[in-house]
């Protein structure tokens, strides 16, 4: 029987980095999350750089090797979590700085033409943290845009507007107020994804790899 794995490549932020992040949260939050958002758990932040979907198991070492060429043609580089938005009317993301996000994006997303099954280029262009989601009852009482459409995705400048607990852009204006520290992206995990296999119900995540990036001279 031919077994699949749900994979994507990310970069995940260090522990220091996280911690600054949720200390931000709690205080733009104001007071305990609404009913409507489902936050993100801490371990669960990363930045993805391209998602290759199910995968046969039996394409994991040609996939990682691909991933290791890739990574060590990337040098490593400094990067921050800087500014915040919504996609979608429903996702409230802090965005992420550094030169490096488009070219090391790009790369991991075309790794999957030949290992893959010609699987299409993953067409990522904003680097971005995921922190927050509207929940389906909240989703389904402010609808979507016209014609059933996703509303645009849109960026949120700062902003001194007051926050409330279950507006994903009321929160996404008082993040974009914050930027964390800075740290060294220096390699890509390749995670898989468990739906369901968390606690409570949620994704679980696993590294099943790890390619570093070309040092810096």
């Amino acid at each position: 029987m031919l077994m699949y794995m749900r994979l994507f490549a990310a970069v995940q932020p260090p522990p220091e980095v996280l911690d600054r992040l949720e200390t931000a949260l709690a205080v733009v939050r104001n007071g305990p999350a609404g009913p409507w958002l489902r936050w993100t758990p801490p371990d669960h932040r990363h930045i993805t750089l391209a998602f290759y979907g199910e995968v046969p198991e039996g394409y994991l070492d040609d996939l990682a090797s691909a991933l290791d060429d890739a990574a060590l043609a990337q040098p490593r580089f400094d990067a921050a979590l800087r500014g915040a938005g919504v996609f979608g009317g429903r996702t409230l993301w802090v965005g992420c700085s550094g030169a490096g996000w488009g070219p090391l994006m790009t790369a991991a997303g075309q790794i999957g033409a030949e290992p893959l099954l010609g699987r299409q280029p993953d067409g990522r262009s904003r680097p971005h943290l995921t922190v927050a989601r509207v929940g389906d009852r909240a989703r389904a009482s402010s609808g979507s845009g016209a014609g059933g459409r996703p509303r645009a995705t849109r960026a949120v400048q700062a902003s001194t507007d007051s926050v409330g607990a279950d507006d994903p852009a009321s929160l996404a204006h008082a993040l974009a107020l914050s930027t964390g520290p800075t740290w060294t992206a220096n390699e890509i995990a390749l995670v898989s994804s468990k739906s369901g296999a968390g606690p409570s119900g949620a994704p679980r995540y696993d590294v099943v790899h790890r390619s570093p990036l070309r040092r810096r001279p």
